[in-house]
């Protein structure tokens, strides 16, 4: 009879997530992810067959969780674009300076380059423009934004700006907070559609 797993893969995964940071792809080894997640190397073996076979389910979870944190802003904030605001900053929450931006950038290289890794990201992007699509409409209805604003279209803006500003801020920080960054440039762009 098998031993039952004493540490799921969700939290393998979520360990996965914080060695990328500290490490990014190239410089990350299944012993970092083991150390992590207090396994030992074996183990992510057994369950993921190779560090390829753990960054595919790492991206296949991002992917499928990309909802999870605009469903978390809708519970906590009524208004919209309150909740807009939230998701974005709980979506970059975990970068804490250059260096892991880095480090996160450089998964964004396999993204691009290994088709496996694409469709999971390109599932994840269409995710998240479908969640920011739906608040901006739920804006307009509430009577936050103009009537006459083409959601989809801002929403495309939106996401442009957000990915802009991960970069731009890990270039220079200028010692602002991530956060503080993404809150200003997304208020920014919204203001002119802003009905007060």
């Amino acid at each position: 009879m098998a031993r039952p797993r004493t540490t799921s893969d969700e939290a393998i995964l979520q360990a996965t997530g914080r060695a990328l940071l500290r490490h990014g792809p190239g410089r990350l080894t299944l012993g970092g992810v083991a150390a992590e997640a207090g396994l030992s190397p074996a183990t992510l073996v057994q369950r993921f067959g190779s560090k390829r076979g753990l960054l595919l389910a790492f991206a296949r979870r991002a992917a499928q969780g990309a909802s999870h944190p605009f469903d978390q802003a809708r519970r906590e904030h009524p208004s919209p674009l309150a909740a807009l605001r939230a998701a974005l900053t709980a979506m970059a929450s975990s970068v804490r300076d250059p260096e892991e931006m880095a480090n996160s950038l450089g998964f964004l290289q396999l993204d691009l380059t290994d088709p496996g890794f694409r469709e999971h990201a390109a599932a994840h992007a269409r995710a998240v423009r479908e969640q920011i699509t739906d608040l901006l409409t739920r804006a307009v209805d509430a009577g936050e934004l103009t009537a006459d604003v083409d959601t989809a279209a801002l929403a495309r803006a939106v996401h442009v700006t957000y990915n802009g500003t991960l970069i731009l801020w890990a270039l220079d920080p200028g010692g602002a907070p991530l956060a503080d960054t993404v809150h200003a440039d997304l208020d920014g762009l919204l203001a002119p559609y802003r009905t007060h």
